[in-house]
């Protein structure tokens, strides 16, 4: 007997949808522990430890902790074990993070996404190449203000951050800072300096600190635990602050990775002898040098913390019943506004470490997760594909993190991984951008705990 139109409408729109899991499946929660265990001390890959959370439907569904956060082979007596209260120095997820706080001040009037950045550092900022262009904080969220890291990213509090990037600075040097290949918001090209820049200009319109400042505009607002500056970390947090490591050891400015079964070597946040020194004095002036606590990549937090993070993007800048921010800003934020395009060539997709076409969409400080896969390139999450989503990676000291998310299904994945024993650039994804340990990682959290898979 012939379907009806509708029926038939009905059954293709089904047959489309992208296949997401079964919305009460159980999670395989013994099966996804062993799987993780194995992954983490994989015996030719072992990884010092790991934090890892999965989001169903807004609701966490899983974490799990492995591994240790500080690590002493002369003393195991020392070592620490990872667990759910462990803070992690996220690499570039900071940056979303400092996105909120962008995004606050925005709400406030303190800051115009489209408003030259200039007013607010109170000096000119200008690419020499194009002089007559001016920058836009829009453009240091979405990677296109044409600064680039050839001259670095960070300074001391000896250097005033406009000294660096003036022409005729005294630490403008050659201007490798400045691309000479596009106008600004013309090009997209990622780098790390644009946050620094974000930074400086939230402490001018506050007279804050950017750490302190973030910790009153949006980690304390929303109880996530941790900050950008370990020196002012509460004793409890700097017990849970995770050392990264890698297998990795530098002699004569030359890095060596030595055997998989040797030791560790701490490469940030090692405090188990010497507490942190203090960035700043109290002779620090706001606004004078943003790189200082790094808004790029300079926050702890742990993958809880992350996870209310999460959900507050999920639920629309909201968070357990309580307005952080407008949902008309949190869709401003989380909307595309920079998509490769292969005519034009609008843009480099690949990563800091030449992973090509990682790179191929963005929005406010978060990077959009297209699915798009190659052979050892692309941005694909999951083995298969099947997942879309928002969010940012992390890659630095030994950590890779990742936090994404799937708006319309509100699934996430949340993985920090505190060091790697191997050169991870030798073990390159076998369908995407990412290494090979991030792709099983993620492939496991999201067939058992998004998808339910026993098998």
């Amino acid at each position: 007997m012939p379907r009806s139109f509708a029926a038939v409408l009905l059954a293709a729109c089904l047959s489309m949808a992208p296949a997401t899991h079964g919305a009460e499946a159980p999670v395989p929660k013994a099966a996804l522990d062993r799987e993780l265990a194995a992954i983490a001390a994989d015996p030719g890959y072992p990884l010092a430890g790991l934090s890892v959370l999965a989001m169903r439907g807004g609701r966490v569904v899983y974490d799990g902790q492995f591994g240790r956060r500080r690590i002493d082979d002369a003393n195991p007596a020392n070592d620490r074990p990872v667990d759910a209260a462990t803070l992690y120095r996220v690499a570039s997820v900071s940056k979303l993070v400092t996105t909120l706080g962008v995004m606050r001040l925005v709400e406030a009037g303190k800051m115009d996404l489209d408003r030259d950045v200039s007013d607010y550092l109170g000096w000119r900022l200008r690419n020499p190449h194009f002089p007559d262009d001016r920058i836009t904080a829009r453009m240091l969220l979405t990677h296109t203000a044409s600064l680039r890291d050839g001259a670095g990213y960070f300074w001391d509090r000896s250097v005033r951050l406009r000294d660096v990037l003036e022409p005729g600075g005294a630490h403008h040097g050659e201007g490798a800072m400045w691309a000479k290949n596009a106008p600004p918001g013309a090009y997209f090209s990622y780098a790390n300096l644009p946050w620094g820049v974000l930074g400086e200009a939230m402490e001018t319109v506050t007279g804050e600190r950017f750490d302190r400042l973030m910790k009153r505009l949006v980690l304390e607002p929303l109880d996530v635990s941790g900050g950008f500056n370990p020196a002012e970390f509460s004793a409890a947090e700097r017990t849970n602050l995770a050392t990264l490591y890698r297998k990795r050891e530098t002699l004569e400015g030359r890095d060596i990775w030595r055997s998989p079964d040797g030791p560790w070597y701490a490469q940030v946040d090692d405090y188990a002898k010497e507490p942190p020194i203090p960035r700043a004095g109290p002779d620090y002036v706001p606004g004078t040098n943003g790189t200082l606590f790094a808004p790029q990549g300079g926050l702890r937090t742990s993958a809880a913390g992350l996870a209310r993070i999460m959900r507050l993007l999920m639920d629309g800048g909201r968070l357990d019943g309580k307005p952080f921010l407008r949902r008309e800003t949190v869709e401003a934020m989380l909307a595309r506004h920079w998509r490769y395009d292969p005519r034009t060539r609008n843009g480099d997709r690949r990563s800091e470490e030449g992973h090509a076409n990682l790179f191929n969409a963005w929005g406010l400080g978060n990077q959009h997760f297209l699915d798009l896969s190659g052979d050892g390139s692309g941005d694909r999450l999951v083995e298969g594909g099947g997942f879309t989503g928002v969010g940012h990676l992390g890659d630095a000291w030994g950590l890779t993190a990742t936090f994404a998310f799937n708006r319309e299904t509100r699934d996430g994945l949340i993985v920090l991984i505190g060091g790697v024993a191997v050169d991870p650039e030798k073990h390159r994804g076998a369908w995407s951008g990412l290494y090979r340990h991030e792709e099983r990682i993620l492939t496991a959290l999201w067939r058992r705990a998004i998808r339910g898979r026993e098998d």
